[in-house]
């Protein structure tokens, strides 16, 4: 498989996690666009623009308390925006260098 790939979101909700942790990890079932392929992934982030028929770039990233997520969406590309006025890890979270 390749380090990224496109798909779809089918639905965004959100989940709790395993035993010690407790909130609700927001994270979207998804299909893949080449392969038809369906998963969950991670959501990151403070706040989320996505609803279902959004586009999002999904890469491998396993998701320790949270059962069945063994992936995650990369912010920044296709509909899911990056964070505005953030100063640490921008990188991660799509926003650009001031």
């Amino acid at each position: 498989m390749s380090p990224q790939k496109k798909a779809i979101c089918l639905r965004v909700y959100t989940i709790s996690p395993k035993k010690p942790n407790s909130a609700n990890r927001r994270v979207t079932k998804a299909i893949l666009t080449h392969t038809k392929k369906r998963l969950i992934a991670k959501l990151p982030g403070e706040t989320n623009n996505l609803q279902q028929h959004s586009t999002v770039l999904i890469r491998g990233a396993s998701v320790r308390d949270l059962i069945a997520v063994s992936y995650s969406a990369i912010r920044g590309k296709y509909d899911y925006n990056g964070i505005l006025n953030r100063r640490s890890k921008r990188s991660l979270y799509g926003v650009k260098k001031l």
